[in-house]
């Protein structure tokens, strides 16, 4: 994948943003499954931490966040600031994952 800077900051240090490219943005929805539900089931019951799922919400963040870089990218972006993660249920059972940024370009 090409160099491009990706900030949750506003700024970069010893960078000038020269310019506002728009909003860039990348999404995934994911469902549930049934296997990992009964396995999350009993591990509720017990307590501790619901591996697959975790694994789920790990795999559907870096999806998201390619997808963002790609169409960063796409737009002639040197850089993304602002990154952001935002999570929705779409409806029982499926999640959105959504990551986005400002794409710019940056000059000395």
């Amino acid at each position: 994948m090409p160099d491009i800077i990706i900030t949750t900051g506003s700024d970069i240090p010893g960078k000038k943003i020269v310019k506002i490219l728009g909003i860039a943005k990348g999404n995934t929805v994911r469902t549930r499954n049934v296997g990992r539900d009964i396995g999350a089931s009993l591990r509720s019951m017990i307590g501790g931490e619901v591996k697959t799922y975790t694994q789920m919400s790990i795999d559907a963040r870096e999806e998201a966040y390619n997808r963002m870089v790609n169409e960063a990218l796409a737009m002639n972006a040197d850089a993304i600031i602002g990154v952001r993660f935002s999570t929705s249920m779409i409806m029982t059972g499926a999640s959105e994952m959504l990551a986005y940024g400002t794409a710019v370009k940056i000059g000395e």
